[in-house]
């Protein structure tokens, strides 16, 4: 039986990928930071064992060396959080927890299960976004994140050549996840902290924020789709470097790409709301 370590298994992409996993024979190593969740995915299986992982917790992370078996055939590193808010209303405070997480934690899980993926040759899969390749207005600390996770993996994946461990990146757009489904809830939360001053100067912006997120939503695709290309990257021989979801996603990164910056800003900035003064 395969094993494989899937972080942030205790909702969304995460929870879909350790029971798509566990069913097809993998061994699920489901890294959750509520023990319940963890509880509730080992009664859906009995191939899931629970992990309580927080990926900013270094004790955590040390203490899988306790549980994990001696040649682990791949990790998922899907965990992740969203910081939103225009930059300038963000605290570093904020840009810095996005970055513990999507970041420094996922690459410190990486580093603690390299040694086991060496040993069986294993492979490695990062949750990306398409949010990593193309910034848009308000999520400027997530789009960092992801911008400097693909820079980081781009380097691993040359790096871990000689023992031949592939090493790719799942890129999604809006997925159909409770996170994209409280996008809403999130851009209210936004504007509920800020100060007079900055509600002033951005409440228009975040009510087109808002009126965006709406849109997007009807768009989400499927989570299974993110999972088939998860599954994917995990059992092809010749596993690719990128996997970009659906084709939306991939005609979204071809247009960006062919279109000239002050027209792609002219076209996000249209998309939310946001008016020269």
């Amino acid at each position: 039986m395969k094993s494989v370590l899937v972080t942030g298994a205790g909702r969304g992409i995460g929870k879909a990928l350790a029971l798509r996993l566990a069913e097809q024979g993998w061994r699920v190593y489901a890294g959750v930071r509520k023990i319940a969740d963890g509880e509730a995915l080992a009664a859906e299986h009995p191939a899931i064992v629970p992990v309580v992982l927080d990926i900013t917790d270094a004790g955590q992370i040390a203490a899988l060396d306790e549980v994990l078996p001696a040649a682990l055939d791949a990790v998922v590193n899907n965990a992740g959080i969203v910081v939103d808010g225009p930059v300038e209303t963000l605290t570093v405070d904020d840009m810095r927890r996005q970055f513990e997480v999507n970041v420094f934690g996922t690459i410190a899980v990486t580093q603690a299960v390299l040694p086991r993926l060496r040993a069986s040759k294993g492979r490695i899969v990062f949750l990306s976004s398409l949010s990593g390749r193309i910034s848009t207005p308000g999520t400027g600390a997530y789009n960092s994140s992801k911008f400097a996770l693909e820079g980081m993996v781009d380097a691993l994946r040359i790096e871990l050549r000689p023992w031949g461990i592939p090493v790719s990146m799942v890129e999604p757009g809006p997925t159909d996840t409770d996170m994209w489904g409280g996008a809403l809830d999130m851009v209210d939360a936004g504007l509920e902290r800020l100060t007079p001053a900055q509600r002033e100067l951005y409440g228009s912006q975040l009510a087109g924020m808002r009126k965006m997120a709406a849109q997007v939503q009807k768009l989400a695709a499927p989570v299974g789709t993110v999972v088939g290309a998860v599954e994917r990257a995990l059992t092809a021989r010749k596993p690719k470097a990128r996997y970009v979801v659906g084709l939306a996603g991939k005609a979204q990164v071809l247009s960006a790409g062919l279109t000239p910056t002050p027209v792609l800003d002219l076209l996000l900035s249209f998309a939310s709301g946001i008016k020269r003064r």
